[in-house]
């Protein structure tokens, strides 16, 4: 099957779409090889994982697809059959842009290359240092993200020649782009009127822009910013401080010590983000399948426990129904995420559940309609 997915309508005729963010990192590339050894992927961290705890889930293998190479030509096109028919409407690629280079381009490149490959998608700006710490925070910074109008003018025109697929996912007609950490730009206001002037320019029409809602400094109204709307990143972020072991973990940093993990209940995570009052402003609802980031933390890993097909199903309905009333029109739910193997996020099947959460969303999405 290779559809363009199918969205989940209501009774009224409105539609509210999934779109899974994608990373594209399952292929080597030379900077890697350099940073962290010959042949390194995220694959490595992921089967070199061990339990933390009793009862921790690690590790966490994928199933029928492998741990997959995404310079295999066949692969992508068996992520977007498979989610096209489990009702996941659109890839978002994290798009990895510094002053014009470019890092794991060549999975997207090779979408744009196949036109058989009809599931649409958009692209999320990762905008910041890749570093020896996974986060993008201090530490060693192997790449350092740098801002500049003549920059944001360059990134504009290469934007909108992508927003000229006719696969490109539109809002309204719209093409759809995202910035993981809008704050990080000194100007982001600049830079979002010169992205619209080169889309305009191009005759691609004007580009519907989102803030990502990743960080607690990152929520806010985001038009005062120059964005349409937020999208609501589903991720620990939204959860700290809420547990005793988070609790446990501030005191022991300010002792200058450090917990190895650090345990949330996912049935909690959903009972709360189903009970949180959506913003005055426009946020399209995010949704996370789990989270385990242990693969890439030795220590201050965060592991969300208790994740199953079942609440997340309740999740994804929740977030789909939240969808249809925050906007008329074309509207959303982001799921965090496809294929974030070694962030213990991922709708792709697992060994130990198999397509399970796929099902779960496939069911979630059939009940909206």
């Amino acid at each position: 099957m290779t559809g363009t997915g199918w969205a989940g309508t209501n009774a009224s005729g409105r539609r509210v779409r999934t779109v899974a963010f994608y990373l594209p990192q399952y292929h080597t590339i030379p900077e890697n090889d350099e940073w962290w050894g010959p042949g390194f992927t995220d694959w490595v961290n992921v089967k070199s994982t061990r339990p933390r705890f009793r009862g921790h889930a690690q590790p966490d293998l994928p199933g029928e697809l492998g741990c997959y190479d995404l310079t295999d030509r066949g692969v992508m096109q068996a992520q977007a059959d498979l989610a096209a028919a489990h009702g996941v409407d659109a890839f978002c690629y994290y798009h990895y842009w510094f002053s014009g280079r470019r890092l794991l381009e060549a999975p997207f490149a090779r979408v744009l290359a196949s036109p058989r490959t009809t599931l649409p998608f958009c692209l999320c700006w990762a905008n910041e240092n890749w570093s020896r710490r996974w986060d993008g925070g201090g530490g060693e910074v192997l790449v350092e993200q740098t801002y500049s109008e003549e920059d944001d003018r360059e990134h504009g025109r290469w934007l909108a020649a992508v927003f000229a697929d006719p696969r490109y996912l539109r809002v309204d007609g719209r093409p759809l782009f995202l910035v993981y950490r809008a704050l990080h730009h000194p100007d982001i206001a600049s830079a979002t009127a010169i992205w619209r002037e080169e889309a305009r320019r191009a005759g691609v029409g004007d580009v519907f822009l989102c803030r990502m809602e990743s960080f607690a400094e990152e929520r806010g109204d985001p038009t005062k910013l120059g964005f349409d709307a937020a999208v609501d990143f589903a991720s620990p972020m939204h959860h700290q401080g809420t547990t005793v072991q988070s609790l446990v973990a501030r005191s022991l940093r300010r002792l200058g010590a450090s917990p190895r993990t650090i345990r949330f209940d996912y049935g909690r995570a959903v009972a709360r983000a189903t009970r949180r009052r959506p913003p005055e402003y426009l946020c399209f609802p995010g949704v996370m399948p789990g989270w385990d980031n242990s693969p890439r933390r030795a220590r201050n890993a965060t592991v969300f426990q208790g994740a199953t097909p079942q609440r997340y199903q309740e999740w994804v309905t929740h977030a789909a129904d939240s969808a249809l009333q925050v906007k008329a029109g074309d509207t959303f739910v982001f799921v965090n995420a496809w294929n974030e193997w070694a962030e213990g996020a991922h709708l792709e099947p697992g060994q130990r559940y198999g397509r399970a959460f796929l099902q779960a969303h496939r069911d979630a999405m059939a009940r909206i309609r």
